[in-house]
């Protein structure tokens, strides 16, 4: 795997709308997720496009398309942060090519985001499954601690969650969106699952509709070949009261625990709560008996 230099403070960034429009209500949390960048040493440009609409898009494809190419190509920028997800990364993947560039650059972002990492990751570049621009000040203070730490380059102490058992595994950390990550399987944005630590969360999804995306992936053989699994939060996914139901725990405890390898809930990261940074592509070893997740330091 690539990973690109570590950020120094003074560095540039700009920040690009590969997906969902930026709403009025947003705007203020933008414009708070700019300044904290800023306030940690950091110069923050925006695309000329980044408040464009097109229905729920951004903006049409191609001038979504051409500015994530103008951002990943322009020497000045050493990282691009989006900001908001929503939907639309994926529309911009049909018949796109990572041109290279070496160094290569930081891309941060989650939830619709998780298209635009795993393709990067297919690229063996290492990106960084994180905070957007509109949810950056929802962030904890030792979250955001964590993000700048990693892309300056220091060392992380571990997460921690709730540990189901089966020991310990070692593995390359593939985090993403379960929705949209269900959404990219059989498509040649679908990584290679070999040697993989999964995590995934979503958010505003029946667990109904959990159900039916995990037993594809079972399905599919996914789960199998997968050396671990982190699970994050699923936000709003339990089901409204007098409704017949599984809930979320109860879901994901069924459509998970009988593989033979090591799984932690209830990590912190996902929608509508504290969103720690995971690099896409990093080296990473899981013990599920203790629920510890320690990232990089690979021997």
């Amino acid at each position: 795997m690539i990973r690109p230099p570590f950020l120094q403070k003074g560095d540039t960034l700009i920040a690009i709308a590969p997906s969902g429009t930026l709403r009025d209500k947003e705007k203020p949390k933008f414009e708070q997720g700019i300044e904290i960048w800023r306030k940690n040493g950091y110069n923050i440009v925006l695309d000329e496009n980044y408040h464009a609409q097109e229905g729920y898009l951004a903006g049409k494809d191609d001038i979504r398309r051409q500015a994530l190419k103008q951002a990943w190509l322009n020497p000045e920028y050493k990282g691009i942060v989006c900001v908001r997800g929503g939907y639309g990364g994926a529309r911009l993947l049909e018949n796109w090519q990572w041109e290279d560039i070496s160094p290569p650059k930081w891309l941060i972002g989650f939830s619709d985001v998780t298209s635009l990492l795993w393709s990067l990751y297919n690229h063996n570049i290492i990106s960084i499954h994180g905070a957007v621009l509109t949810t950056l000040v929802e962030e904890s203070e030792s979250s955001l601690q964590r993000l700048f730490d990693y892309l300056e380059g220091k060392s992380l102490p571990p997460l921690m969650g709730k540990g189901w058992g089966k020991g310990k595994a070692k593995g390359r950390l593939l985090a993403g969106n379960l929705t949209v990550a269900t959404n990219v399987l059989g498509t040649h944005l679908c990584p290679s699952f070999e040697n993989i630590i999964l995590a995934l969360e979503d958010v505003q999804e029946a667990p109904y509709r959990l159900d039916r995306m995990l037993t594809q992936w079972r399905l599919m053989g996914i789960f199998q070949r997968v050396k671990g699994i982190l699970l994050g939060r699923f936000s709003g996914c339990n089901p409204p009261e007098n409704i017949p139901s599984w809930n979320v725990d109860e879901v994901l405890l069924d459509r998970l625990s009988d593989f033979n390898i090591p799984i932690i809930s209830d990590l912190p990261f996902g929608h509508d709560g504290v969103n720690n940074c995971l690099p896409v592509g990093e080296f990473v070893e899981i013990d599920g008996d203790t629920g510890e997740v320690l990232i990089g330091n690979e021997e």
